[in-house]
């Protein structure tokens, strides 16, 4: 029954993270609840998501190769930073400190995911920031990445509108892969300080892989907004959840 539950997990985030981002709400309380210490659950999940990541941004590679002259390789190497920073803060944050951060970061991820499409037209309305100032950001956002990770998709999204894409596969093309990029020094960190339960990771890099391929071949048929509110649904109970345990 656990490993039904790992797998179902990952198959959903790995679809859900190629439409619209959000599959840590799945994998990551799955994971606690089998049993796994926070740090390594999160941990773990980030490892077991990376393989999906990269299935799905490959269904998005036409969509990406329009992005020349906008930075992309630039974006890259910000994100390889700012996930091995965020990934190194994780495993230097005491346990207890994280299970009482837990709440609080999928409740900021929720209204992140939430609201992100509304804070992002309002931002691009009124803001006029330069490429320095937004890597900055980005280098922020990507940190936070490697150390949880929740509503991280929508945030990047928002950030790729403000440098003024307008392609939404081609947007979320780059997001899938600066995500898988930024996860991958993630995974260095982690398996180095011994964070990763491998048997658990395996199981759901199968289904992060399938789900990620299904996810990136049916974003460009169906509406995203469904499975938006099946991912604020989700967080809603797993920040309620949280709250209640801790």
């Amino acid at each position: 029954m656990v490993y039904i539950l790992l797998l179902l997990s990952a198959f959903a985030a790995g679809v859900i993270n190629a439409i619209a981002g959000g599959g840590s709400f799945f994998t990551f309380p799955a994971l606690v609840f089998t049993g796994v210490p926070p740090i390594a659950a999160n941990a773990t999940s980030t490892v077991a998501l990376v393989p999906g990541s990269f299935a799905s941004a490959f269904t998005y590679r036409h969509d990406i190769g329009r992005l020349q002259g906008f930075g992309l390789k630039t974006w890259l190497v910000v994100s390889l930073v700012g996930g091995f920073c965020g990934a190194i803060l994780l495993v230097k944050t005491p346990e207890t400190t994280f299970v009482r951060l837990i709440p609080w970061l999928l409740l900021f991820a929720t209204v992140v995911f939430a609201f992100g499409k509304t804070l992002s037209f309002w931002l691009r309305e009124r803001l006029r920031v330069g490429p320095k100032t937004l890597l900055v950001v980005l280098f922020l956002v990507t940190t936070y990445g490697g150390y949880f990770g929740g509503g991280m998709s929508i945030m990047t999204l928002a950030l790729l509108g403000l440098w003024g894409l307008t392609d939404l596969h081609a947007m979320n093309g780059a997001k899938t892969l600066l995500g898988g990029s930024l996860n991958v020094m993630a995974v260095i960190v982690f398996v180095l300080a011994r964070q990763v339960y491998w048997k658990d990771a395996s199981i759901m890099m199968a289904a992060s892989i399938a789900g990620g391929l299904a996810g990136g071949l049916i974003a460009k048929r169906i509406p995203p907004a469904r499975l938006r509110w099946i991912v604020i649904g989700a967080g809603c109970l797993m920040t309620a959840y949280f709250f209640w345990r801790g």
